[in-house]
């Protein structure tokens, strides 16, 4: 048994950073290489200093550093200031704003813009911007000022934003029972096999990656949460395929985890593998030509275009669509040019 410290002393002055209890299949592993794969942003250095000041709990016992973590471990990690993301400061920053009444507004996310605050994003989220604009946001069930829904940082496009306490629980009710309507466009490693097609497979936590999201089925199914897809091939493109995108559910990362899934990881989606070549040829000038569309969409390549709902107040059904971003446009024309010369080469 690792040697530990002492019981942390006034758990009240502290507060929750992470909390997370390690799956049943674990290996032995020291808890700071572990929580390497479960903190966004952090490192081995912060990591084994927190486990110094006695901030890091296993089953409410402070450990250091080399502990090894064993199935079914709890573990906290704890600080003396609140967790950032629950510090939300008002910011002027510019917000694309689509629509606005006195219930609600549709927002155009920029690619980059993180949508709340959270580990390693502090400032300069969607929210910060929205307090500054609006005055007495209601707060969703996670405290979090208007959100309805959410996007990924490096996912451009729509969301609706809540203005009202009623405004906040109508439109939940809709995304929760699924009336809501989300299409994406996105841009596929691969040449997708069928013209149209649904994903199903239940979405939760990667078991050794908590930054991603896997499908688990068969008898592991419960582990995650029910998720369905549906897409539609837009353009084949070679080596691409550029898709709409259906949501039926809203669970995190669920176009990027479900297209990994059937084998067509987004086009530079960093964290699910899909910043590497995953299809085309050997040759070297093949090579700078994607290494050219990756610094032109330097982002996974997914963009929210079309939202529908009903008005909470009107009753109303509204419906929202916006341009795909000239980044990604330009990635996508890049691909139509390249694809054009390869069937001109075949011929």
């Amino acid at each position: 048994m690792e040697e530990s410290n002492e019981l942390l002393v006034n758990d009240n002055e502290l507060h929750e950073h992470y909390t997370f209890t390690v799956e049943k299949g674990q290996q032995p592993l020291r808890i700071d290489k572990y929580l390497m794969n479960f903190v966004e942003n952090a490192t081995r250095n912060k990591i084994q200093a927190a486990a110094k000041d006695g901030s890091i709990l296993v089953n409410e016992i402070a450990v250091k550093s080399n502990y090894k973590v064993k199935p079914f471990d709890k573990i906290r990690v704890l600080f003396e200031h609140p967790p950032y993301e629950n510090l939300l400061v008002p910011e002027d920053l510019p917000i694309d704003v689509v629509y606005e009444d006195d219930d609600l507004l549709v927002v155009n996310k920029a690619p980059g813009m993180v949508v709340h605050p959270g580990h390693g994003n502090y400032s300069g989220t969607l929210i910060n911007a929205l307090m500054f604009h609006f005055d007495n946001l209601p707060n969703n069930s996670s405290n979090r000022p208007g959100l309805v829904h959410r996007i990924d940082k490096d996912t451009s496009g729509l969301l609706v934003v809540a203005k009202t306490e009623i405004a906040m629980a109508h439109l939940s009710a809709q995304f929760k029972a699924k009336t809501s309507e989300r299409e994406y466009v996105a841009l596929v490693w691969g040449n997708v096999d069928l013209e149209e097609g649904t994903i199903e497979g239940n979405i939760g936590r990667h078991p050794k990656n908590r930054l991603q999201n896997t499908v688990y089925f068969g008898d592991e199914a419960d582990k995650g949460k029910p998720a369905v897809t549906h897409y539609k091939v837009l353009q084949r493109l070679g080596y691409v395929t550029l898709l709409a995108c259906r949501l039926e559910t809203g669970r995190t990362h669920q176009i990027r985890v479900h297209m990994k899934h059937i084998g067509h990881t987004l086009f530079n989606d960093e964290r699910y593998g899909g910043e590497r070549i995953l299809k085309g040829t050997t040759f070297t000038k093949y090579k700078q030509f994607v290494d050219n569309c990756f610094k032109t969409l330097p982002r996974q390549a997914l963009h929210a275009k079309s939202l529908g709902f009903v008005h909470p107040t009107t009753g109303e059904k509204m419906s929202f669509t916006t341009e795909i971003p000239q980044d990604m446009q330009s990635c996508i024309k890049k691909w139509e040019s390249y694809s054009n010369h390869l069937v001109e080469d075949q011929n």
